[in-house]
């Protein structure tokens, strides 16, 4: 974590399902990261299948790329 926060692009899933909002999406977010490479803004886990419009400012606060 980087000043607190899960870094989307080093995280594990273990760490990723770890997160409330992201539980169960890690598996998802992985492959995303594996197949396009590195998040550029955290709006990109909107194309994660089964993340689109799920997360809130308040989730994503906890997070960063």
């Amino acid at each position: 974590m980087s000043n607190g926060k899960l870094d989307i692009n080093a995280a594990t899933a273990e760490q990723i399902d770890a997160v409330p909002a992201l539980a169960g999406h890690a598996f998802e977010i992985v492959r995303y990261r594996e197949e396009r490479g590195r998040f550029d803004a955290l709006r990109q886990l909107d194309e994660v299948p089964g993340l689109a419009g799920k997360l809130d400012d308040a989730d994503r606060e906890l997070l960063t790329v």
